[in-house]
């Protein structure tokens, strides 16, 4: 099935969630919104059969989390558990760990967080200082993560670090689960202006020991194992931004047809009517550009799909920031009222632009990768 037009099961599957985030709405819990996701099975549809999911892939769940989004109650461990965490240890996981894993991650009875930020690496992933070192048969891990979320209420983390002999400027990942009681692994919550249900946590860990079997996949498995994560990650981080702008989009809408100055609706002028239907516009292009991202990355063409991913996600948090900026202009002093739900998505929006990784270090990427540009650094 072409990107550009969804096929009966992805529409049928837009109404179902679309649904179920109406029950749920802007005033949502989310372990009771994530507990009835699962029961449904929405948030395993990219697992594999096999293992408890759906046996469909990121094009599905990126559904899933735009129509939450969309309904005012979007699932952020969406982005990280079922999508990273899930589809790294689905295609490079042990049996083991596969068999440990996957059904729990797919019932959503268990959860994973994602550890991969650091401190003087920020956004350059070729960076990370995280250090794993054999000890026997055992691994020592020694580093420190910062802006990891749901690290509390995570049953485990998926740890990016790195083999100790490759600190010579190329990045050699290793990647390994750690539950939360392991010894050794500290997390303290940083204090975010941001208000969310999942808080965000730095971590630390001196020599925290670790079994062989805690390694997800290859040791030299590189970048082609820890970017089988990162492309899933700024799929989904386009699925957040284009659910929550149309969320803000729909209230500054409903708002223009029914606030009335000079006997007729405020939406009938153009100043009104113009900036919304441009954010419309941008958002329906920014969904394209990740429908297109899904699909190659399904398709197993990773370099395709890794520029692609990018695109989306630099494309959707642009139209994400610029929506709700207009939406939030459109009510004036109604929409920085806690009783319209907007306001609050003025400092969220801009996470989309900064997180995972900064609309600077994409355009890095396609000035370099895709244009053949030369490096400034």
């Amino acid at each position: 099935m072409s990107p550009v037009i969804e096929s009966e099961e992805h529409q049928a599957l837009r109404a179902a969630v679309a649904a179920l985030g109406k029950r749920h709405g802007r005033d949502f819990t989310p372990e009771s919104l994530w507990d009835e996701a699962a029961k449904l099975g929405y948030l395993g549809v990219n697992l594999p059969e096999a293992y408890g999911g759906g046996g469909g892939g990121i094009a599905e769940l990126s559904i899933v989390l735009e129509e939450l989004g969309a309904a005012g109650c979007p699932l952020l461990m969406m982005v990280v558990s079922p999508a990273i965490c899930g589809t790294v240890i689905a295609r490079f996981g042990t049996d083991a760990q596969k068999t440990e894993w996957l059904p729990a991650l797919a019932d959503g009875t268990r959860t994973m967080a994602f550890g991969i930020t650091e401190p003087d690496a920020g956004s350059n992933s070729h960076r990370i200082t995280t250090t794993a070192r054999r000890d026997g048969a055992d691994w020592l891990l020694t580093g420190r993560k910062v802006f990891i979320s749901g690290v509390d209420k995570a049953d485990a983390t998926l740890i990016v670090g790195r083999t100790e002999d490759a600190r010579t400027g190329s990045l050699k990942p290793c990647l390994f689960i750690v539950p939360r009681d392991t010894p050794g692994f500290d997390y303290r919550p940083i204090d975010m202006e941001l208000r969310a249900s999942e808080r965000q946590f730095e971590l630390t860990f001196d020599d925290m020991r670790l079994p062989a079997e805690a390694l997800v996949g290859d040791e030299n498995a590189g970048l082609l194992q820890l970017f089988a994560g990162l492309n899933p990650e700024r799929i989904m981080t386009a699925a957040f931004a284009i659910g929550m702008a149309r969320y803000a989009l729909a209230r500054a809408v409903e708002y223009a047809r029914e606030r009335t100055v000079w006997r007729q609706p405020i939406g009938a002028h153009q100043a009104i009517a113009h900036p919304l239907a441009q954010s419309h516009i941008e958002l329906e292009l920014a969904r394209l550009m990740m429908q297109k991202a899904a699909y190659l990355y399904d398709s197993g063409d990773d370099a395709a799909a890794g520029e692609a991913a990018n695109m989306a996600k630099y494309a959707a948090g642009e139209a994400c920031v610029k929506a709700v900026d207009q939406s939030v202009h459109t009510l004036g002093g109604n929409g920085l009222t806690r009783e319209f739900g907007l306001a609050s998505l003025i400092t969220a929006a801009r996470v989309s632009r900064i997180a995972p990784v900064s609309r600077e270090m994409i355009l890095n990427y396609v000035s370099h990768q895709t244009l053949g540009l030369p490096k400034s650094y």
